[in-house]
């Protein structure tokens, strides 16, 4: 196992990545973004014999001249099944070579659950792993529809036959500026961080075609909006990032309409799993109970190790 760092091309790694279904931390256009907002990125890729059998993005923290630690978030992503005695090679080979002066640390958060293959140590994790809700939209949309729980397949019956429309929101910055500025609202009101809306925007804009970045859907009763979603794209998978209502939203069951249509339009652009984002079943249960009625998967990652 060799990790090679900084020799990757864009393309080579966006084919990969898009080939696993990779999540949005390990995608090239993320690792862009982080650049652009002033952050440190590296990338390296792990060989097996000639073959590349994974890709780890790490963004960097400095400390002066001292040295710096790298945080390889939901990776590395493995392009081919290993055991975890090559996982374990292919991580010492990464701490050895990291490229980073003075003094050195790699974190990384594996992508997967904890397992006998996982090739880390138990004694090295500094921090339990969180779950999330995986959607995977190979099947039909019919097979898809079949597998929601009913509290998501009533309200959503409901939300088709109501006054509700659903439209296609533009990747022009004056397009969805509503959304971004209702989700600040709505932070600041619940009290609640997420990822920074500045850096959604950067991502957004990241790619020469934006729309292979983000889809956003808009639902109207009318002439009023009454609520938003939106999804980052990466590869052929894609991440919920914002979703927002108000009172005539939630009474006509919006959200339901809105996801629903969300993974029929994600379909049409060959993306193969959806990740719903974090379970949270004690500060967020209605959310929680939410996602986890559409029928996705609940995944508890590893956590983060110190390599």
């Amino acid at each position: 196992m060799k990790a090679e760092w900084g020799t990757q091309n864009s393309e080579a790694w966006d084919a990969a990545h898009a080939q696993a279904a990779g999540p949005l931390q390990q995608d090239w256009a993320y690792g862009s973004t982080m650049l652009v907002s002033g952050g440190t990125v590296i990338r390296a890729v792990i060989q097996a014999d000639g073959h590349t059998v994974g890709l780890a993005q790490c963004v960097v923290r400095r400390f002066g001249n001292l040295g710096g630690v790298a945080l390889c978030t939901r990776g590395p992503l493995w392009l081919t099944p290993l055991s975890g005695k090559d996982k374990a090679h292919a991580y010492r080979s990464m701490r050895q070579s990291l490229p980073v002066k003075g003094l050195r640390f790699l974190f990384v958060t594996p992508n997967e659950p904890i397992s006998e293959d996982l090739g880390l140590s138990s004694l090295k994790r500094v921090m339990t792993g969180y779950a999330t809700a995986l959607m995977d939209l190979s099947p039909s949309m019919a097979d898809l529809r079949e597998g929601f729980d009913k509290r998501f397949r009533q309200p959503l019956a409901s939300a088709e036959k109501s006054e509700l429309t659903v439209h296609r929101v533009g990747t022009n910055v004056g397009q969805y500026r509503w959304l971004m500025d209702a989700e600040q609202q709505q932070r600041d009101n619940r009290g609640f961080q997420g990822m920074p809306l500045h850096f959604v925007d950067a991502y957004i804009a990241s790619r020469k075609q934006p729309g292979h970045n983000v889809l956003t859907l808009r639902a109207d009763i009318g002439r009023d909006r009454v609520a938003g979603m939106m999804f980052l794209l990466h590869g052929q998978a894609a991440t919920y990032q914002i979703g927002w209502t108000n009172d005539a939203g939630r009474d006509a069951h919006a959200h339901n309409l809105l996801l629903y249509k969300g993974m029929e339009a994600l379909k049409e652009r060959g993306i193969r799993s959806l990740d719903l984002g974090g379970i949270n079943t004690g500060r967020s249960a209605g959310i929680a109970r939410f996602k986890i009625s559409t029928g996705a998967k609940v995944v508890t990652f590893a956590g983060t190790y110190l390599v």
